[in-house]
């Protein structure tokens, strides 16, 4: 009574599948938990070889016979692997399977325990790869660190010696020393100029490698919006008048203002409308406009230059990217390719950001979105 009680036990249980092998490794019994787990039913299974449960790979290798040998040797092994279901689907298996020995120490069978872990192995998996994530994110931030650093330590190191150039340049040029030609003269402008030139490009680097950092501070005000832009309009005029660009202002509504900083912005606004005239040919147009809803206000900064190409659009924004407009080597421009990265980081930490709508041929429009003052 009790082992016929037992059987029904076994036969019923779910979570487990619970059957026999014969000493060939044929099925002889399968339970509803065997069922539910592979998929085929006790009409379907009895007396195929249990191979047929394993993967085609484990088969190519012998795996199942050897699983019974060391079961026979040793009465007992036990494993996790790749099971296969009815259906082809791979699961992942806790296997145990134990030898069934008569009185006299036959072999009668294998009694074989499986049970269905998948979802544990998803979640090791999933714990593995996040931890992956970590690792590599954590690597990454240490890399930018040491990459800040050291950029901040050999912009201070060439710094020194070239404003000592410079200063020398300017005590030549005094005529600290003696009297200097004209041709004399040239050559100092042009050295000055080209240390002008670098200094400019240390000073961009420095800045990049501090934002990256973290290391820029923001003193967030609310910031009206036209006197921004009337603030920086009479350092890019001259430059506009000598290449005859017509420039055009369209004020915001009175009283709008942003969540900004007010030196960042005016920063941001000035390389815009530097990118702008350094692109737009003599006689072209350049103009300036605002809009705004309840949640920002949008600067658009609008040029009648060659415009970029759709395949370039993204990289502009990239440290030290000189694409030039219109996809052609001859459009490049004098820069350092820091000013439109810097200005967009710079926006991002302000939550903000930088956009560019542009057609190769039509000009371009660059946008800087900021949040608006709640308190207007």
């Amino acid at each position: 009574m009790v082992g016929v009680a037992f059987q029904l036990f076994i036969d019923n249980v779910r979570d487990y599948a619970i059957f026999m092998l014969d000493p060939d490794g044929h099925i002889a019994t399968w339970n509803k938990g065997a069922e539910r787990i592979k998929g085929y039913t006790a009409a379907e299974i009895l007396g195929k070889h249990f191979s047929i449960l394993y993967t085609e790979a484990d088969r190519r290798r012998h795996h199942p016979d050897e699983v019974l040998a060391i079961a026979r040797r040793t009465g007992h092994h036990q494993e996790e692997n790749w099971r296969v279901r009815k259906d082809g689907s791979r699961f992942w298996a806790s296997v145990v399977i134990t030898a069934v020995r008569g009185r006299n120490g036959e072999l009668l069978g294998f009694g074989k325990v499986t049970r269905d872990l998948t979802e544990r192995k998803r979640q090791e998996e999933r714990e593995r790869h996040l931890q992956r994530e970590r690792t590599a994110r954590a690597e990454a931030e240490a890399a930018n660190r040491a990459k800040s650093e050291f950029l901040t330590a050999m912009s201070h190191e060439l710094r020194t010696p070239l404003n000592a150039v410079m200063g020398y340049v300017d005590l030549l040029d005094h005529g600290v020393y003696g009297p200097i030609t004209g041709e004399q003269a040239q050559s100092l402008d042009r050295i000055r100029k080209s240390s002008e030139y670098l200094l400019r490009l240390i000073s961009g680097v420095l800045n990049l490698s501090r934002i990256e950092a973290g290391q820029v501070d923001y003193d967030i005000r609310d910031v009206p919006v036209n006197g921004a832009i009337e603030a920086v309009t009479p350092l890019v005029a001259p430059q506009f008048r000598a290449k005859r660009i017509a420039f055009s202002v369209t004020s915001c509504a009175p009283g709008i203002a942003m969540r900004t900083d007010s030196t960042r912005l005016q920063q941001i606004l000035l390389n815009l409308l530097s990118n702008a005239h350094k692109f737009t040919p003599r006689g072209g147009r350049i103009s300036v406009f605002c809009e705004s809803d309840e949640m920002h206000v949008r600067i658009h900064v609008r040029d009648t230059g060659p415009g970029i190409a759709p395949e370039r659009l993204a990289a502009i924004f990239e440290p030290f990217v000189q694409l030039g407009r219109g996809g052609a080597d001859e459009t490049r421009q004098p820069g350092v390719g820091l000013g439109l990265a810097i200005s967009r980081d710079i926006a991002r930490a302000m939550h903000g950001d930088i956009t560019v709508e542009s057609e190769p041929g039509r000009g371009s429009t660059f946008t800087l979105r900021l949040p608006r003052s709640t308190n207007e």
